[in-house]
């Protein structure tokens, strides 16, 4: 029976997403977005919740396709506001649509979320070495750090937390415990010597 990180509990969602997306190095443009607005609506809430609606936010946010979302107009926002099927939290949709914007401002001048993300770990992940679930942060300098970069480039809803945990998911830092199977296996994908 595989160990692993002890947060993603028994729920084949959560396995599934803890064995195969959370920690991965992810560089996708679209991907990456659509982490970072679900990681902003998952505020005040568990990443379970955003999870299960996953697919739902898919088909109301046109498969988080930017520029559709940068036009979303005070019709699109009432609609996704009677939706069940996300979160129904005026601010945090409006995030989205903002997030939209911001994402096609830095395209316009050369910047990608994959470039502007990646060089705050020159292009490799940070390999911690959590023993137990109670030593990992929710929130670190760095994260703080991009916190503040994303906000001077218009972004809504990424505190530090919330940028940690987007770090953690999109695999910028390998944070699964050490006694977890992906824990080895993520630091040998990318080529870096398990130390015991």
């Amino acid at each position: 029976m595989k160990k692993r990180c002890s947060w993603c509990g028994e729920d084949p969602l959560y396995l599934d997403y803890h064995d195969n997306e959370w920690g991965v190095p992810l560089h996708d443009e679209q991907e990456l977005f659509e982490f970072l607005c679900l990681e902003g609506a998952q505020a005040g809430l568990s990443w379970i919740t955003i999870l299960k609606k996953r697919d739902n936010y898919r088909k109301a946010f046109d498969t988080f396709d930017v520029e559709k979302i940068a036009r979303y107009d005070d019709k699109k926002i009432a609609v996704l506001l009677q939706d069940k099927g996300i979160v129904r939290n005026k601010l945090k949709v409006n995030a989205f649509i903002e997030n939209a914007k911001s994402y096609l401002a830095m395209l316009e001048k050369g910047e990608t979320l994959d470039s502007f993300l990646w060089k705050f770990v020159d292009g490799t992940p940070i390999q911690n070495h959590w023993a137990d679930l109670a030593e990992i942060p929710v929130a670190t300098p760095l994260s703080e750090l991009v916190c503040r970069e994303l906000k001077q480039r218009g972004f809504k809803f990424v505190g530090g937390t919330i940028c940690y945990a987007f770090m953690q998911a999109i695999g910028m830092v390998n944070d699964h415990t050490t006694d977890c199977y992906r824990y080895r296996e993520l630091c040998y994908n990318n080529e870096l010597k398990y130390k015991d």
